[in-house]
C-alpha cells in the first residue's frame, strides 16, 4: 500500500510535465499536416489528456461509488477548462500563422500606415490605415448614440422607474440584442440610409454615420444590461446616508450611485467598444465599403470586419493578399486584447481607489 502511495506521489510530480507536453502536441499538431489521420491524433490526445486526469483523481480519492462519480464530474470540468484554453492558443497561433507573411514580405510599417488598399493591382497594395480609421470612426459614432442611451436607460430602469414600468422596459431593451444583426442592416438600408442622405442631402446615404447609429442601437443592450447590474450592487446604505444628509434624488444619482458604480459603467462601455469594431454584417451591409481615409462622418468607409469578410471567400489560399486579410485579423485581435486589458486595469484602479482605508 505504501508503494502504491509512492507511485500516485511521483505521478502528480509528473503531472505537470505531462500536461505541458500533451499541450505542446495538441496545439503543434494541426500545424504539421491538414489530413484526416493527423486529426484523429490530436482528438487521441484529448481523449487521452481527459483519461489522464480522470485516473489520478481517482486513484488519489477512496473508490467507492459517490467517489467515482466525483472523479468523473472533475474530469469532464477539468477537460472542458483545460480544452478552453487550448482552443484560444490554437486560434491564436493559427492567426498568427496565417498573418505572419505580410509583415515579413511586405513591412510592417508599410502595412499599418500604407494609405492604399489596392490588393488586386499590380503590384498589389495592402495598406490598412484607411480600414483602421474607418472601424475607429464608426466605433465613435456608435460611443455617441450607445453611451448616453445604454447609461441613462440603466439609470433610469434601477433608480427611477417606477415597478410597472421597470417590467416594460427592461424586456424591450434586452429584445434588442435577440435581433440578428442582419434584421438591422436591412433596416439601416432601406429606412435609414435614405433618410440620412435626404437629411443632409448627400450623395449616399451608406456612410459611417449610418453605420454608427445602427451599431449604437445594437450596443445599448450591452452597455444598458451590465450598467443596470453595476447600479443595483451599491449599497442601499450609501443611498439612505445621502439622503440622511439632505440629498435628493438627483443629488444622490448624480453624486452618489453613479460614482459608486463607476468600475462596472466602465467595464459596459469598454465591452461596447469591442462589441462594436466587431460586428461584421451591418458594416458591410451599409457603411459604404470604400477603402479611402475618412474626412467626413459622411464618408464612405470600409472597416476591417467588413474587409475580411468581403475579400476572404474569393481570395487564393496561400498568397500575399489571403495572409494580408489574416493580418487584419491579428490586428483587430490586438485591439480586442487591448480593450480587455485596459477594462481589467481600469476596474482594478477604481477598485483600489474605492477600497476602505
Amino acid at each position: 500500500m505504501d508503494i502504491f502511495k509512492f507511485q500516485r506521489k511521483k505521478l502528480w510530480l509528473l503531472l505537470p510535465v505531462v500536461k505541458f507536453i500533451l499541450i505542446i502536441l495538441i496545439i503543434g499538431i494541426p500545424f504539421l499536416q491538414k489530413t484526416l489521420f493527423i486529426n484523429i491524433i490530436m482528438i487521441s490526445f484529448c481523449l487521452l489528456l481527459y483519461i489522464f486526469f480522470l485516473l489520478l483523481y481517482l486513484f488519489k480519492i477512496k473508490p467507492n461509488f459517490k467517489d467515482y462519480w466525483s472523479g468523473f464530474f472533475y474530469g469532464t470540468v477539468m477537460f472542458a477548462a483545460i480544452c478552453s484554453i487550448l482552443f484560444l492558443f490554437g486560434i491564436i497561433i493559427s492567426l498568427f500563422a496565417q498573418g505572419y507573411n505580410i509583415f515579413k514580405e511586405y513591412g510592417f510599417f508599410k502595412y499599418i500606415f500604407g494609405t492604399a488598399w489596392y490588393p488586386t493591382m499590380d503590384p498589389p497594395e495592402f495598406g490598412i490605415l484607411p480600414i483602421i480609421l474607418g472601424s475607429f470612426l464608426i466605433t465613435i459614432i456608435t460611443l455617441f448614440i450607445a453611451v448616453p442611451l445604454g447609461v441613462g436607460s440603466a439609470v433610469y430602469v434601477s433608480e427611477i422607474a417606477k415597478p410597472n414600468e421597470k417590467e416594460f422596459l427592461k424586456p424591450v431593451i434586452e429584445l434588442l440584442a435577440g435581433i440578428p444583426s442582419v434584421i438591422y442592416g436591412l433596416f439601416g438600408m432601406a429606412f435609414l440610409a435614405p433618410f440620412i442622405q435626404k437629411l443632409f442631402n448627400l450623395k449616399t446615404g451608406f456612410n459611417a454615420t449610418t453605420a454608427g447609429v445602427i451599431l449604437g442601437i445594437m450596443v445599448i443592450p450591452i452597455i444598458s444590461s451590465i450598467s443596470e447590474d453595476a447600479i443595483n450592487s451599491v449599497p442601499k446604505q450609501l443611498r439612505e446616508a445621502s439622503y440622511a444628509l439632505g440629498g435628493d434624488k438627483w443629488e444622490t444619482i448624480v453624486k452618489v450611485v453613479v460614482p459608486s458604480a463607476k468600475s462596472g459603467i466602465l467595464t459596459a462601455v469598454i465591452l461596447g467598444i469591442g462589441r462594436a469594431i466587431g460586428e461584421t454584417m451591418v458594416v458591410l451591409m451599409i457603411a459604404g465599403n470604400s477603402a479611402v481615409i475618412p474626412t467626413s462622418i459622411f464618408d464612405s468607409v470600409r472597416p476591417m470586419t467588413s474587409t475580411i469578410a468581403a475579400e476572404m471567400g474569393e481570395t487564393p489560399v496561400g498568397t500575399l493578399h489571403y495572409s494580408a486579410l489574416f493580418g487584419i485579423g491579428m490586428v483587430l485581435f490586438v485591439i480586442t486584447f487591448g480593450l480587455n486589458f485596459i477594462t481589467e486595469f481600469v476596474r482594478e484602479g477604481v477598485r483600489k481607489q474605492h477600497k476602505p482605508q
